[in-house]
């Protein structure tokens, strides 16, 4: 059987007291307890640790080096449970975000605010990446909550569509929108500048391809925040999310709904089996809060 931290403080106490009485009132315990506990201890190590020398109890050789290495094991203890004790009372964290750039800039930071307002001590880290990357990690417990574009999917995730955010279809200042809203059949002679990849774009492929419309972009990017100042500029028209179009370079942007409607949901996943700390669990209701239609900002 290891060594315990009680025998190494109550070894301390009779190195430092010289008297197993002394050290027995300062633990709250009694003398036999207080000699066993050493006893104990120099079975373990195999080696005597206190003599008495007259009335008084003095740490041997050994016990003299072992005093060193007791004082320095019970100073990181206290350390140790001084470091643990906002995690004891729910004032401290860690969760590990991972999320697409629009979330990322346009909808995290507002939940993160109101999540670090409840936990002042919780550590946040934010990862951005695609949604099969994010879920990758997420899968392998690298990352704790993962906000992506929807449709998610892994038996072993936990889905909770949180946010609908409508595509907006974009055109340089100026531009002319039909007043029903730009259908597929007008967009596709347009020069399209669209997203590369991911839900996003497979949102918009499926609803042109619900016209019976084939998309064809004059280029393709891989940052919204660079198809914004494209279109800004005036080299073609998009389809954005709306999370993305609240500012910045609004003045410079004409912006309708589609026609039909096209609407992409965000989503918080987590794994199946992952334990919610207090953290985790304030990060995912700030999400809900923001995600609710009362506390969008205005677009």
């Amino acid at each position: 059987m290891a060594f315990s931290f009680d025998q190494l403080q109550t070894f301390v106490h009779v190195a430092e007291l010289g008297s197993f009485t002394a050290a027995a009132d300062k633990a709250g315990i009694t003398q036999p307890a207080v000699s066993l506990q050493v006893k104990l201890l120099e079975q373990w190590f195999g080696v005597r640790l206190v003599e008495r020398v007259g009335r008084r109890a003095q740490p041997t050789a050994a016990g003299l080096d072992l005093l060193a290495y007791a004082r320095r094991i019970l100073q990181e203890l206290a350390q140790a449970e001084e470091a643990m004790a906002p995690h004891k009372s729910g004032l401290a964290g860690r969760v590990r975000i991972g999320s697409g750039a629009t979330a990322s800039i346009h909808l995290l930071p507002l939940a993160i605010s109101r999540a670090k307002a409840k936990m002042p001590g919780l550590e946040i880290t934010l990862r951005i990446g695609n949604t099969d990357d994010i879920l990758r990690d997420l899968e392998s417990n690298a990352l704790d909550l993962a906000v992506v574009t929807l449709p998610a999917s892994g038996r072993s995730f936990v889905i909770e569509e949180f946010y609908d955010d409508e595509l907006l279809v974009v055109a340089p200042r100026g531009s002319t929108m039909p007043a029903e809203g730009p259908d597929a059949a007008f967009l596709v002679a347009k020069t399209l500048l669209l997203y590369e990849g991911g839900n996003t774009r497979r949102s918009i492929d499926g609803w042109m391809n619900a016209a019976g419309v084939t998309t064809r972009p004059a280029m393709e990017f891989g940052s919204v925040e660079a198809i914004k100042e494209l279109v800004a500029a005036g080299l073609g028209w998009s389809i954005l999310p709306a999370l993305a179009l609240r500012r910045d370079r609004a003045g410079f942007l004409v912006t309708s709904p589609a026609n039909p409607r096209l609407v992409r949901g965000l989503g918080m996943v987590v794994r199946r089996d992952k334990h919610l700390s207090r953290g985790l669990r304030e990060m995912m209701k700030s999400l809900r809060e923001v995600g609710s239609r009362g506390d969008r900002a205005p677009a």
